[in-house]
């Protein structure tokens, strides 16, 4: 079968194999074919050579954590032939340590864990894959065109608990919401904003493309100004870009009791001249939190299918700016500077 494979740490050693074995039966009791997957920033880098593991004894790395596929069959009967599938991408390490032990093995303490297409597991850039039930995540029939946004909806909807739990350490009724950055993390962001009833403003540097329309037909504001420039305090800030500049605006933006989530990861390297007792004072002063989010576990990959499945479907199939057959698998991974997702598509 088809997989599109790299060599982890040699830069640009991607290719498309033709002559893939299928999915061991070790990897899992439920068989999927695959119908796309998503591609993102990860993926480039892995190509890149910055970082990538393939499985215990193999050279080479099966691409592809952002997974949308359908049953083929599932001896253990939790999902049917048919059934549109995701596969999480995380799995608990070997010890355990205690989060992964009870299921949080995105909160994994000691780095033991593996990722499928990123490190040690296989991933779903391939004709067919397995699963484990308990890595299976079912989705709502009116997903199809768009289910490959499930993982980072549920990078999100993570995000967006650890948020509400903090958020009850005191009365807490927040109002509006600052979304930093207008890429596929932030518009779903911004959408289980938009969901939970909150004002959600998203700040994105892009003045034309569909950014700001995708923005305004979701029901939110959309501003091209710096974080400083804004007029308003916002009671939850999520930032997505990563970029050192926008993290410490983001983080002096928030309001009094205020909460910011980073899930953009900046590139190291660079250094800025900051007032940071400033920072200290207003942080302390207003109880104001700052936190990081990365990866889910089940319960949020289930959130997000439910996130997903309330969503307007045209508003979705709209962040898919790209589909490239796997024939032309190279395309995908090429990036343009104006996508917002792009799907390497297996039924094409």
């Amino acid at each position: 079968m088809r997989a599109v494979t790299v060599t982890p740490g040699v830069p640009d050693s991607l290719r498309l194999d033709d002559d893939w074995p299928e999915p061991a039966a070790e990897e899992g009791a439920i068989l999927v074919q695959a119908l796309a997957v998503g591609v993102c920033g990860t993926d480039q880098e892995i190509i890149a050579g910055q970082y990538g593991e393939a499985p215990p004894g193999q050279e080479r790395l099966v691409l592809g954590h952002e997974s949308l596929g359908r049953v083929l069959e599932d001896p253990t009967g939790t999902l049917q032939p048919g059934d549109l599938v995701a596969g999480i991408v995380r799995h608990p390490d070997p010890v355990p340590c205690p989060n992964c032990a009870v299921g949080e093995w995105d909160m994994c303490r000691n780095g033991r864990y593996t990722e499928h297409g990123i490190k040690g597991l296989p991933g779903f850039a391939r004709d067919r894959w397995r699963v484990q039930p308990r890595f299976a995540v079912g989705l709502d029939p009116t997903l199809a065109p768009v289910g490959m946004l499930l993982e980072p909806t549920s990078v999100v909807a993570k995000a967006w608990d650890h948020i509400e739990r903090i958020g009850s350490r005191a009365v807490w009724q927040p109002q509006s919401v600052l979304v930093t950055g207008a890429g596929p993390i932030g518009l779903l962001a911004a959408l289980l904003g938009i969901q939970r009833g909150l004002s959600v403003h998203v700040l994105d540097r892009n003045k034309t493309g569909p950014k700001p329309e995708l923005v305004r037909s979701l029901g939110a504001t959309y501003h091209t100004s710096t974080v400083a420039e804004l007029d308003f305090q916002p009671d939850v800030v999520v930032e997505c870009t990563g970029a050192p500049v926008v993290v410490l605006d983001a983080m002096r933006k928030a309001g009094t009791n205020g909460i910011v989530c980073l899930t953009g990861v900046s590139s190291g390297g660079r250094t800025i001249d900051f007032d940071a007792g400033a920072l200290n004072r207003e942080l302390v002063l207003e109880n104001n939190v700052v936190f990081g989010s990365v990866n889910a576990n089940r319960r949020h990959w289930e959130l997000a299918a439910e996130a997903l499945a309330r969503a307007d479907q045209s508003w979705l199939s709209s962040l898919v700016t790209r589909r490239v057959p796997v024939s032309s698998y190279a395309d995908a991974y090429a990036s343009t500077g104006a996508d917002i997702k792009v799907v390497l598509d297996f039924e094409q």
